[in-house]
């Protein structure tokens, strides 16, 4: 039953190397396994595979989102690390210091090096009526 089996999170490289470096040297992920030209990192106790593909970056919506503890230091961090933030303004979502907050959750969104759009999503508590 799908109920009780692992999910494991895609991510489409168009460039394995680069897509490895960033995910590695910036991102800060260590490789689990090599498996069908691709990469697996354990994250949080689930599986992500970085895979190569053509077909990568074409998506418009977000390709995966870390659910963390503290956007900001999250953003601080990345950005240390030579992340770019993604800046939104837009209805329904604006972005200050990279960060929306809305729905229930904080987020930022940043694309990777193969033009994934990748996102940290915080939950905060809601508010009653």
């Amino acid at each position: 039953m799908l109920t009780t089996a692992p999910i494991r999170a895609y991510i489409p490289a168009s460039n394995i190397e680069r897509a490895r470096k960033f995910y590695e040297q910036i991102v800060g992920l260590k490789p689990a396994e090599e498996y069908a030209g691709g990469v697996v990192y354990i994250c949080g106790g689930a599986e992500v595979f970085l895979y190569p593909t053509p077909n990568a970056g074409t998506s418009k919506a977000s390709q995966a989102f870390w659910q963390v503890k503290d956007v900001e230091a999250e953003v601080a961090d990345l950005k240390a690390r030579g992340v770019v933030f993604e800046e939104y303004a837009m209805p329904g979502i604006r972005t200050k210091n990279s960060i929306a907050t809305g729905g229930g959750a904080k987020a930022a969104w940043f694309k990777d090096s193969e033009g994934n759009i990748m996102a940290v999503v915080q939950r905060v508590a809601s508010t009653p009526p």
